[in-house]
Formats: structure tokens, sequence, C-alpha cells
């Protein structure tokens, strides 16, 4: 994580957007969107005034008025001690405007995506800075070389990190920029933090969590009624035998 400090919010007056992405580009829905992992990976990281946690929302060097040929839309960017708002305003994360790139980037393979993600756009954010550029291709790797695969910055190119195998088949490697290891699970990505011991949860699990709580206040407030409806019997009865 970088500490370079932010400057404060700007006001943004008929501000040019990024356009939104191409569908070739939207593929980032099962593997990031619909485990919930953006408002997970917020919850670990915190200072959501500084903190930019996003899906399929643009990235480039330059202004969204010149050109969308050096526009990518990463399937999760994540970008510590900038300004968020600058980021909503743009539709997009323009690095210059920023002070920097984004810390972090990763793509979601598909049938079409291979070769962009693997040398186009790895190029594309070797060019911009981007200190780790990961890959996951939830098929195990049907369409990347590899299930999982990270990349980090080295005097302006990337150097592959390392990703381990387990006995059990999974894939992992370890991201200096989040301090968080990628894991490749059955083919879905999870984000385990080594000083938790813990996985990050899924929106699944925080549902699945907030019913089991529900279920059990449910239960004690069932218990307390019951409880309750037992007092009053027995203060009916004593009544009834303390009557002449």
């Amino acid at each position: 994580m970088t500490t370079k400090p932010v400057a404060p919010a700007r006001e943004f007056r008929e501000i040019t957007q990024y356009p939104d992405p191409p569908p070739e580009e939207m593929t980032a829905y099962f593997s990031i969107n619909r485990p919930g992992y953006p408002p997970s990976l917020a919850e670990h990281f915190g200072s959501p005034e500084t903190t930019i946690i996003t899906s399929e929302v643009a990235a480039a060097l330059i202004p969204p008025a010149e050109s969308c040929e050096g526009v990518r839309y990463p399937d999760l960017l994540i970008a510590f001690d900038v300004d968020p708002a600058a980021n909503e305003a743009r539709k997009g994360y323009y690095i210059q405007e920023q002070g920097k790139p984004p810390d972090f980037v990763l793509e979601v393979a598909s049938e079409s995506s291979r070769e962009r993600d693997e040398v186009d756009k790895r190029n594309a954010y070797a060019n911009m800075g981007v200190p780790e550029y990961w890959r996951f291709d939830p098929s195990g790797g049907t369409y990347y070389s590899m299930p999982l695969a990270g990349d980090r910055l080295v005097d302006g190119r990337y150097q592959p990190i390392s990703i381990q195998r387990t006995d059990g088949g999974h894939y992992w490697g370890r991201s200096l920029a989040l301090g968080l290891d990628l894991c490749w699970e059955e083919g879905e990505l999870r984000f385990w933090d080594p000083l938790g011991r813990c996985y990050l949860q899924t929106f699944q699990q925080v549902l699945a969590r907030a019913e089991a709580a529900e279920s059990r206040a449910e239960a004690e407030a069932a218990r307390a009624d019951a409880a309750e409806s037992r007092v009053r019997q027995l203060e009916a009865e004593l009544r009834r035998r303390s009557s002449p």
C-alpha cells in the first residue's frame, strides 16, 4: 500500500467522462461483483475517503476527451491515497489527475479475452505504471495459460509473481500491493488475509451470517415469549390457589 498524500477533493465543473465499457470488457460479474468483493475489500481496507475499489471502470493515462484507444477497463481496480470524487466524476481513473497509477488491477478471463489480457493489457498496464497486474481464469486455464497469474512491476517491466499450487489442486499468490493472498479455488476467486488468517467474506457469506443472526434473534425472542407466558400462567395459578 502506498503512503503518498492525496490532495483534497476538488469541484468538477463541465467535466468530461469516460465512456461506459464495451460489452467484451464486461467479464467481472460472476467472479468479482456477484460474490460482493468490492464492498468486502472496502470494509477490509477502510479509509473510503482516500481509497478507490471499483469494477469495470476506465483507467487511462489520457483524459477522456482525447481518445478511447489507450483506455482500459479492469475487472477490479484498487488505489490507495487517491481522490474517489475525481474517479466518480470522470467515470474512470485518470492517472495524471490522481497523481499516481492504480496500485492493483485484475482481469477475469473470457473466451475472447486471452490475447488482450495476457499481451495487450499487460503492456498497457506496465506503461501506465501499475505496480501489480493479476489475471484470474475461472475455467482453470482454458482461456489463460494459468488459472491464476500475477505480475509485479520492477524497473518498468513486469516480472511474474510466484504462484503456488496446493495438494488440493488450488493456486495462490501473494499481492504485496494489497497485503492479501489471491487464491483460485474450484474456479472461484478468494482473498486470504494472512494477518487475520481468514478469507474475506463473500456477499453470500455475509448474507448467510446475517440470516443466521436473525434466526438466533428470532429464537431468543420466541424463548423469551414462552418464558413470559409461563410466568403469567404461574402467577394466575398462584392467584387462584390463594383466593378464598
